[in-house]
């Protein structure tokens, strides 16, 4: 499969689209931005784009437009506690490097 998430991510998303009430599901994508020229996006989607590609794992629908999924195809989306922090993480078997920060990345 191109994308995957583990199961901490599916209920995070799955909770999240519960208390929004409606949806079709959550888009990954990039924009350029930082030090390392990418950034991941995610946000809610409520209809579909020309370009989208929909991936239902685990009954989470999850949506990625054409120019992002050249980059984001085999990521892995975690969801991450670390003590009183915690957030999506993306495990990107095509980014090079990060930027010190990790707002950003690049391939």
């Amino acid at each position: 499969m191109a994308i995957s998430m583990t199961p901490a991510a599916a209920d995070r998303v799955r909770s999240f689209l519960a208390n929004r009430g409606k949806g079709l599901g959550l888009r990954l994508g990039l924009r350029t931005s930082g030090c390392s020229g990418m950034a991941y996006v995610i946000e809610f989607v409520d209809d579909l784009n020309d370009d989208d590609e929909l991936y239902n794992i685990d009954g989470v629908n999850i949506i990625i437009d054409a120019k992002s999924f050249i980059y984001l195809q085999g990521i892995e989306l975690d969801f991450v506690k670390e003590g009183l922090n915690e957030g999506f993480q993306f495990n990107n078997p095509n980014a090079k490097g990060e930027c010190g920060c990790g707002e950003s990345f690049t391939v």
